[in-house]
């Protein structure tokens, strides 16, 4: 009986072993499996990821490609609005064709007949051609002192739309100096963009090679050396840029870099010319100081020019001006009073003056200067 008991004990025990072994393998196996399944899920999740960066950089290039060419469409828009031309003398394709206004300087200057094409050294601009007017400005490096954005924002900003279409203001860099070339370029860039879009306002750099021999050796002498030189590059910087502008436009309306323009001036200058009688007028003074202000057919200013640079040398601009004036239209021995009078409807002065002279600092170094005249 008591082996009996034993044997039920054993049995029981041997049951109970089995069942926690079996309840512990199961357990061991679910938690394998969990472990599995957890393996799984992190491959998955890190796979996840990978692709999620995968995706992330991919976006980021294509974002910055997208950027990329934003900017340059922006850039290629800005450089099309304005359309920059900078073109350097003898660069031109070959289909371009030069205009031959500037050929006449080599008859004046042999250094000249060795170069190939005489042309302005940087154009920016749209190189606006058939406007009724051409408004020629010629700058030089004053020092400290600069005028010329006070001088074009007033002849700019006093034009109509419909004027402004029908004209172009035409900078002229007569300066070697880089630095200056540089200043007016990002000036004009920057405060005159729609003028430059429209093809309104352009801006030309007279190449060095252009001058003689004789300016650099008197520029390197004594004062009066160099008040001799600054004349003659004066006249010479005026003849160049009329040469530019006789191809764009019907008249020519000579200015400076350090003038205020009326209010109205060009409506008043385009009234006038379209209501003389006379057709055989010479040119027309709207202003009484020096060469500020003088309007001009654009078919005389080769003549022009081919008289100034006759006697360049001799006389400032200005009194050439009534030089020819005298050798054309007066008789000999007549004064030049008389002559004027018998001549008043070929030499027009325009009265009031539309053009203030405002400049101190002269253009030439360590002068001043104080001519004005009343509105």
């Amino acid at each position: 009986m008591r082996t009996k008991h034993v044997n039920v004990l054993i049995a029981l025990a041997a049951v109970m072993l089995f069942s926690f072994s079996c309840f512990c393998i199961s357990r061991m196996t679910q938690t394998s499996n969990q472990l599995i399944n957890c393996r799984n899920h992190i491959l998955e999740f890190k796979e996840k990821m990978l692709r999620l960066k995968n995706k992330t950089e991919r976006n980021r290039q294509e974002l910055i490609k997208a950027l990329s060419k934003v900017n340059y469409e922006m850039t290629q828009r800005k450089n099309m609005s304005v359309n920059l031309v900078e073109k350097k003398m003898n660069t031109l394709g070959n289909n371009e064709t030069a205009s031959n206004t500037f050929e006449i300087l080599r008859f004046f200057f042999p250094h000249l007949r060795k170069v190939g094409r005489i042309y302005p050294d940087v154009i920016i601009g749209k190189e606006k051609t058939g406007v009724s007017f051409a408004l020629g400005i010629s700058t030089v490096n004053r020092g400290n002192q600069s005028y010329l954005k006070q001088a074009l924002n007033s002849v700019v900003s006093r034009m109509t739309p419909s004027e402004e279409k029908d004209s172009v203001v035409i900078v002229s860099v007569a300066d070697r100096n880089e630095d200056y070339l540089k200043s007016v370029v990002d000036m004009i860039t920057k405060r005159f963009k729609r003028q430059l879009r429209s093809g309104s306002l352009e801006i030309i750099s007279i190449p060095a090679f252009f001058y003689p021999n004789i300016l650099h050796v008197q520029q390197s002498t004594e004062d009066s050396g160099k008040s001799e030189s600054w004349r003659i590059k004066q006249v010479l910087d005026f003849c160049f840029l009329m040469l530019y502008a006789q191809p764009k436009a019907m008249y020519y309306l000579q200015l400076e870099d350090d003038i205020i323009a009326k209010k109205m001036y060009f409506t008043k200058i385009t009234d006038f010319v379209h209501n003389i009688t006379s057709k055989n007028w010479f040119y027309i003074e709207f202003s009484i100081l020096g060469f500020i202000g003088k309007l001009f057919k654009s078919e005389d200013l080769t003549d022009f020019v081919r008289f100034f640079l006759m006697f360049y040398k001799d006389k400032p601009i200005d009194l050439l001006l009534g030089d020819i004036f005298q050798v054309k239209m007066c008789n000999p021995g007549e004064t030049p009073e008389k002559c004027a009078e018998r001549n008043k409807q070929i030499r027009i002065r325009y009265k009031p003056s539309l053009f203030q002279h405002v400049g101190i600092q002269s253009s030439f170094p360590g002068r001043e200067q104080y001519s004005k005249v009343r509105f």
